[in-house]
């Protein structure tokens, strides 16, 4: 990852309420949530959760799907995954009990991915 992409994602990340919503479809999964749903569970007006989805949107963080009259966002897992390699790539200096305690996060909560078969 570039460090422009990088720092426009970390802005989008640098308000209090645009975290909110980005830890809450982190934790709804790939499935997401209703705009409307969101506002209402963080209870934020709609007009002011547009604006936060957009910007969310723009940098990539989540994605947006039509479902019926409703629009369904979700966290961009790949792009969440790019920032944090990004973010620890250089760590430890070689010294890896400074990162364990991210190691130890990353591994507890992600199964891991089932292979193919060719």
């Amino acid at each position: 990852m570039e460090s422009e992409k990088a720092v426009q994602k970390l802005s989008a990340l640098a308000q209090d309420g645009r975290l909110a919503v980005f830890r809450l479809l982190v934790r709804c999964g790939p499935d997401g949530m209703a705009a409307g749903d969101i506002a209402r569970k963080l209870k934020t007006a709609p007009n002011t959760m547009s604006a936060q989805l957009l910007l969310l949107s723009n940098a990539g963080l989540i994605r947006a799907r039509r479902d019926g009259r409703s629009i369904i966002y979700a966290a961009d897992f790949d792009a969440m995954s790019a920032l944090l390699v990004f973010l620890t790539e250089d760590c430890c200096g070689g010294r890896p009990e400074i990162c364990a305690p991210l190691a130890s996060v990353a591994t507890g909560c992600c199964p891991p991915k089932k292979r193919l078969r060719a």
